[in-house]
Formats: structure tokens, C-alpha cells, sequence
């Protein structure tokens, strides 16, 4: 099992967000779609992947191929809870001081991408960003 990641997120410009690792280095940021969701970045600006807003609420998270990457749910005492594409429990987002939110890993998260957070660990699939 990887070690566990944090992954920060703050307000950007043009009402996106901005991520960072544990180190304060950008890994990546997110947009408001042109079609409604969340557009995703690397820190070099290729594309991450999207999400949407889920039938039952949350948001449905897929990568940049349009694969199916997992989901998050409100979490029952606020942030939320992240689930990767198999339905397995991934970690957690709370709200922080600066108005935005950090996310937690449960360790299961790629060591090489920090935007990665989320997502199985499937050789090759490099592409992901949950």
C-alpha cells in the first residue's frame, strides 16, 4: 500500500481551483465546464479528466478518455467521501481555513501523480486523475 497523500485545493481564477501536494507544489487545477461539472488539469494544463454532478448527488468522476474514475458523496459531517471506480473507499475531503478543502488518501493513491489521488492503480493509466 502506497503511503498517504494530501492533496490541497484552493480558489483560483475564473472561479476554478487550484491543487496542491503536501510540498505546496501545483499539481493541477479545475475549471467550471462549458457543459455544466468540473474540467481537470495537470499543473501542465492536459487534460485530467471531468466531473459531473451524480444522479443521486455527489459528483461522478471520469478521466480524460471519458473512463469511469470513481465518485465522491457529501460526507455525513461535511467535505466528502471518494470512492475509486470499483466502488472502493479511496479517503476523504474535509474543509479548511483558506475556503477551500483538503483531501486525505487512504494510501491506496499513485506515488508518481499526485493529482492521482483517487484512482485504482492500473499500470499504464497514467492518464487518470482520480
Amino acid at each position: 500500500m502506497a503511503p498517504r497523500k494530501r492533496i490541497t485545493s484552493l480558489p483560483g481564477v475564473f472561479g476554478g481551483t487550484d491543487h496542491y501536494d503536501e510540498d505546496g507544489n501545483l499539481v493541477g487545477y479545475s475549471l467550471p465546464g462549458i457543459f455544466g461539472g468540473v474540467d481537470h488539469y495537470h499543473a501542465d494544463g492536459t487534460p485530467a479528466g471531468y466531473s459531473l454532478e451524480g444522479i443521486f448527488g455527489g459528483m461522478d468522476h471520469y478521466d480524460a478518455e471519458g473512463n469511469d474514475n470513481g465518485y465522491s458523496v457529501p460526507g455525513i459531517l461535511g467535505g466528502a467521501d471518494h470512492f475509486d471506480r470499483s466502488g472502493g473507499y479511496a479517503g476523504y475531503s474535509t474543509p479548511n481555513i483558506l475556503t477551500g478543502s483538503t483531501f486525505h488518501s487512504e494510501g491506496d493513491a499513485d506515488d508518481e501523480d499526485p493529482f492521482d489521488p483517487f484512482r485504482d492503480c492500473d499500470a499504464g493509466d497514467d492518464d487518470s486523475f482520480f
